[in-house]
């Protein structure tokens, strides 16, 4: 089946894709690393959009690669192309997200639960997604958010992050997803049949996506499923590592039958206590022969694996 390269990790309302390389080339695919590469090939993506854009991200951000982004999604509105955006529901400034209205942008805040009495009972169920769809035919999916904090030239404290470009079949059920997610595509929920996603057969790239209600471990059974079918080399980089103990277990079970596991979490992190939880699991780890490492150029943001 070859290498499998995985992006993502359960957290919030991640999601995922998993590359599987066979012999036949039926995807196009290709990996940015961090706003330089990234933010180019999306502004580019939307420039030449032709029928809609699709856009789910954590925040809208008002330093310049936020107010670039802001640009071109009203000049492709303007021309006539059908813009939806799906933000946080907090933290993205009111005067950014009119003016997109003000231009026929369909815009929606993520908020997974009903109000109780008037107030929000969900305040830690928060979008993380950060995925671009560009007329049903090409997508952008990883964890760099449209900030200038994702770019070096930042300084000492741009984040480190990773992202992916990719066509052809599979872009068709990342649409499908956005769409749902978005409310502008209906969904028939039924008792019957499994909850997860089937598994894909001769894949060269699947889509797979967590939320706290009916896919809490999808992405879980697929670390978990690269961990006990490796046979030499397994390197995870996880900017929040704080997996559950099935996870844990597999890790040192791979280690422990002679696959080189290496884990890459934050040396510099951005948040303290992130750098403090991971050590807890450190000792527990490199007892059974994982290799732990902490990236110090910059604050680590990604998740992937290969």
């Amino acid at each position: 089946m070859g290498t499998r390269f995985c992006h993502g990790f359960p957290f919030w309302n991640m999601k995922i894709v998993i590359f599987l390389w066979p012999t036949a080339k039926t995807a196009a695919c290709c990996t940015a690393k961090n706003g330089k590469a990234f933010f180019p090939l999306v502004f580019g993506s939307i420039q030449r959009a032709e029928r809609s854009v699709l856009l789910e991200t954590f925040i809208l951000f008002e330093d310049e690669v936020g107010k670039a982004l802001h640009r071109e999604l009203l000049a492709a509105a303007q021309r006539g192309v059908k813009i939806e955006v799906m933000v946080d529901g907090y933290g993205s400034p009111d005067r950014l997200v009119n003016s997109l209205t003000a231009e026929a942008v369909r815009f929606i805040y993520y908020d997974p639960r009903p109000l109780v009495i008037g107030m929000h009972t969900n305040i830690l169920r928060r979008l993380h997604c950060k995925t671009v769809v560009v007329d049903d035919v090409i997508a952008f999916v990883g964890g760099i958010n449209f900030s200038a904090e994702h770019n070096t030239s930042y300084g000492p404290e741009a984040k480190q992050d990773y992202a992916v470009e990719v066509k052809g079949p599979i872009v068709a059920d990342i649409t499908a997803y956005v769409r749902q997610a978005m409310g502008s595509k209906a969904v028939t929920r039924r008792w019957w049949g499994g909850r997860s996603h089937r598994p894909a057969v001769n894949a060269q790239v699947l889509y797979v996506y967590r939320n706290n209600d009916d896919h809490r471990d999808d992405i879980e059974k697929h670390y978990l499923d690269m961990l006990s079918t490796a046979n030499e080399d397994v390197i995870i980089a996880n900017a929040y590592f704080f997996p559950g103990y099935r996870l844990l277990r597999e890790m040192r079970s791979a280690a422990q039958r002679g696959v080189r596991v290496r884990l890459i979490v934050q040396g510099e992190p951005d948040m303290p206590i992130v750098k403090l939880g991971a050590k807890m699991l450190y000792n527990y780890l490199v007892d059974a022969g994982v290799e732990v490492y902490e990236y110090i150029r910059r604050p680590l943001h990604g998740k992937v694996a290969v």
